[in-house]
């Protein structure tokens, strides 16, 4: 979000930037709104597959594969260099509604579960992130009842559908964009194809089982989320309580490349500006750098995950809470998500621009691959050379119902 001339940002809105690593704070003109880096040239009419751009022939023999369900599947074949020519459009996002889960689980297609953020976090420092660790009460991993609450809330606020290519939660697009960088974390996600438009569903892998350690740093980051909001988890006698399903979600509407998307993405909290114009901040935990190499990991791999997250919903600013390994919060740094970009590339670590070519390279291939009325499963997994797009069983029932609700008169 853009602050008035006449109203420079004040400094207490957000805790300063408190960072002993070396940062490039050279400013570019990446970040909300329309960027351009390069043209990659697409088909005209229908999106028909073309030789050696990265498609599979019916039976993945050259993979060591011989799955009955395949479909295709699109290679890795293109270098970070020729990504990185390609321009790709990314449109302003734009919210169009929203929706809260409360206790108990009922939705509500208004802000009532939205927080507020605390200006000052950095006073927090010290704070033990391990408390109310024994009444967390972890989130439901029902997949569909997520994803058929951001279909109702689009039934409920009447967004049209028309032209729309892609509906889908942000998870989903984070894994995509990340894969150009990131090719050892597997993943997998539903694809359905109704009326012309493409739902993407979250789907999980199964996991090793959690050790209790395991759970403790999972439960850092939903207890950083209460420290750093305004009177958010904690019950009637000052105790911390936290609930992780009760969420708040932003419904917005972007454009990558030639395909017009409306997404899902939870957000942490808010913050206001001189002019009570309303921003979300996005609240991250992660290990405090103590050397060189911990530092090189953590802007290569959790500084490119946290600036697609943030960047593609158009989330202006992170605030991370850096803890010890007893989960003692240590410091607090406060980041613009424009500004992340130009950190890593004077270090060459990666690149937003190629992360956006590569994204829009799947989606025409998605989209021109998938058919009406069908059902699929588009997959990342070992040896991580390519995508993999599979038959797959079934519509998710709310899908379904959504797809029938629309017709209703």
């Amino acid at each position: 979000m853009r602050t008035p001339a006449t109203s420079p940002f004040p400094v207490p809105i957000l805790p300063p930037i408190r960072s002993n690593m070396n940062q490039n704070r050279d400013r570019g003109n990446m970040g909300r709104g329309r960027w351009q880096s390069g043209l990659l040239p697409r088909p005209g009419g229908p999106f028909n597959q073309r030789q050696n751009f990265g498609f599979g022939s019916k039976f993945s023999h050259q993979n060591g594969r011989n799955d009955e369900r395949f479909v295709s599947d699109m290679r890795l074949t293109k270098s970070e260099e020729t990504l990185s020519r390609k321009s790709i459009a990314f449109q302003e996002p734009c919210e169009l509604a929203c929706y809260s889960r409360v206790e108990g689980g009922e939705v509500h297609f208004n802000d009532r579960s939205l927080r507020l953020f605390k200006r000052h976090v950095c006073d927090e420092v010290g704070a033990d992130l391990n408390e109310g660790f024994e009444t967390f009460i972890e989130k439901n991993d029902s997949d569909q009842q997520g994803f058929g609450d951001l279909l109702g809330c689009i039934r409920d606020k009447q967004i049209p559908l028309q032209n729309i290519h892609f509906v889908t939660f942000r998870n989903n697009l984070n894994k995509i964009l990340a894969t150009a960088y990131i090719r050892h974390e597997p993943w997998e996600m539903g694809v359905h194809k109704r009326n012309g438009v493409i739902y993407l569903d979250v789907h999980k892998l199964p996991e090793r089982p959690q050790s209790e350690l395991d759970r403790r740093r999972c439960y850092w980051g939903y207890s950083f989320e209460s420290v750093a909001t305004e009177s958010s988890g904690f019950d009637g006698d000052g105790l911390r309580h936290i609930n992780a399903n009760v969420e708040y979600c932003s419904v917005i509407k972007t454009k990558l490349g030639a395909h017009r998307i409306i997404m899902g993405a939870e957000m942490d909290c808010c913050d206001t500006m001189d002019d009570g114009k309303r921003f979300y901040v996005e609240l991250k935990t992660s290990r405090e750098v103590l050397d060189n190499r911990t530092e090189e990991r953590f802007e290569r791999q959790k500084l490119l995950k946290f600036w697609i997250q943030s960047f593609l919903a158009g989330v202006p600013f992170i605030v991370i809470g850096f803890r010890d390994d007893h989960g003692r919060l240590v410091r607090t740094e406060r980041l613009r998500t424009k500004d992340i970009t130009h950190r890593v590339k004077m270090k060459n670590y990666w690149q937003g621009g190629v992360c956006l070519a590569f994204a829009d390279e799947v989606l025409c291939w998605l989209y021109g691959t998938v058919k009406e009325n069908e059902d699929y499963i588009l997959q990342f997994v070992a040896p991580f050379n390519r995508l993999e797009l599979l038959q797959g069983p079934s519509c998710p029932d709310t899908i379904t119902h959504h797809v029938e609700q629309l017709k209703a008169p």
